[in-house]
Parts: C-alpha cells; sequence; structure tokens
C-alpha cells in the first residue's frame, strides 16, 4: 500500500498574494504554525532545497528534514519532495493553484509510503495528513485574506 492524499481549500484573494505568501519559504514559521523554523540551503533558479523543523510534537520530539521545492510560477504549480525522508520511503507533494471567481484555489497533492521499520503504517499517516492538512490550509487561508485585506485601498470619502 502506498499513501495519497489531496486537500484544498478556496482563498479569497488574488493568485499573485497567494503564490507569493506561499512560496516565501523563509516566512513559513508565520504562515504555518507546525513549523519552527526553516533553513535556506540552497537556492537554483526555481529550485529551493531547505531544511525544515516542526515545534515538539506531543512527547516533546522535533522532528526535521530536508526539502527540495520546484516553482514553476507560469503553470502555477510547485513540486516538492523530501531529500532526507526520515520514516518515509519517499514524499512527494504537488501544489496546485488556480483562479477562481471566489480567489485562488489551492491543492496539495501528498504521494509517499512509509518505511517497513517506520513506527505507523501507510494508512495512519494519510489520516494524519488529511487531519492536520485541512487545519494548516485553514490558518494559511485566514493569514492570507488578512493580509488581503489589509492591503485593499481605504476608499475616499468622495467615493
Amino acid at each position: 500500500m502506498t499513501g495519497h492524499t489531496q486537500n484544498e481549500i478556496t482563498i479569497a484573494a488574488p493568485v499573485d498574494l497567494v503564490w507569493d505568501m506561499t512560496n516565501d519559504l523563509d516566512d513559513w514559521p508565520q504562515l504555518f504554525s507546525e513549523y519552527a523554523s526553516v533553513e535556506i540551503l540552497s537556492r537554483e533558479g526555481n529550485r529551493t532545497t531547505f531544511r525544515l523543523t516542526m515545534h515538539p510534537d506531543d512527547n516533546g520530539t522535533v522532528w526535521s528534514w530536508v526539502s527540495q521545492r520546484e516553482t514553476d510560477r507560469d503553470a502555477l504549480t510547485v513540486r516538492a519532495h523530501r531529500v532526507e525522508t526520515g520514516p518515509f520511503a519517499y514524499m512527494n507533494i504537488r501544489w496546485e493553484y488556480e483562479e477562481t471567481r471566489e480567489g485562488t484555489r489551492m491543492v496539495w497533492t501528498q504521494d509517499f509510503a512509509m518505511k517497513p521499520d517506520a513506527p505507523v503504517d501507510d494508512e495512519w499517516m494519510t489520516d494524519n495528513i488529511n487531519r492536520n492538512s485541512k487545519i494548516q490550509m485553514a490558518l494559511i487561508r485566514d493569514r492570507i485574506e488578512k493580509a488581503a485585506a489589509d492591503d485593499r485601498p481605504v476608499p475616499s470619502l468622495a467615493d
């Protein structure tokens, strides 16, 4: 068995703002609640290699790994994978953005498999990713929508 998840959310904000905020890796600790830090290891064109470190889990364990992302602004997609896989045999992530009448639709698709000696199996991780993706996407939506509202020009009295 392998794991597969697909989660999406619509953000009431322009695609440029959603793209810029969700691809500003240096700011991920302020965008995601689960990340304590991001360390950029290298940037080559549209490809970035970076280390993510999470806040301690309920058992006090701090998880950290190296990932690589490659953005394609024209196609409104990002492909990412873990370089240091940890308990995963592999982890591939695709981010897709689409302009809609309501704003920007953002989709995360994750394909993965857990190593045989991992502390959890593919089914457990699928449920965990689905649950956590919904939480993180809602936080991101709220933060981007607030940024979009803060950026709106104030109408003058003449308007």
